[in-house]
């Protein structure tokens, strides 16, 4: 019997581009009220059994360069009080090194692999979207990774300290 506990993988949201949508009015895209991923996993668990076992937390809805202290902290507790050892963090790509390295830093735990992704185009709204993509392989690379902080994008995982951001 497997273990559920170990099953389970946690999708701590941020914001950022992967959950932005199209703005009219402002001619650009913009983050979003509230996560679209919960409804997409929701769409894609009809034929997905992993579905179950995949939870949400909302700590913010933030271009990354809105990120503050505070934020980080909130995600930092959220990772910390999770009961899954697999955790994903969404976040924008324009500071996620500077919260991958802080949930490095400062995570008390030991016991789980957490990766952060993101994307350059939105998912909902775009047809050719690296979202999906790079949600796609961050599940399949924190299922296989040891305990410590990654971020993984574009189909490779860094470490926090190697990780940059190019414009």
């Amino acid at each position: 019997m497997k273990n559920q506990q170990r099953d389970k993988i946690h999708i701590i949201i941020t914001g950022g581009t992967i959950d932005s949508v199209w703005n009219g009015a402002q001619d650009t895209v913009v983050v979003a009220n509230h996560s679209i991923l919960p409804e997409y996993f929701g769409e894609l668990g009809r034929n997905l059994k992993f579905y179950e076992q995949i939870s949400f937390t909302e700590i913010c809805m933030k271009d990354s360069r809105a990120i503050t202290e505070e934020d980080r902290k909130n995600v930092l507790k959220a990772v910390e009080k999770s009961d899954a050892t697999k955790i994903i963090v969404t976040h924008g790509t324009y500071t996620m090194p500077d919260t991958a390295r802080f949930l490095k830093d400062n995570l008390k735990r030991a016991d789980q692999a957490i990766a952060l992704t993101g994307s350059m185009v939105p998912i909902k709204g775009f047809d050719f979207s690296d979202g999906p993509f790079n949600l796609g392989y961050a599940i399949a690379q924190v299922q296989k990774l040891p305990p410590g902080v990654y971020v993984c994008m574009n189909a490779r995982v860094f470490t926090p300290d190697e990780v940059a951001k190019n414009i």
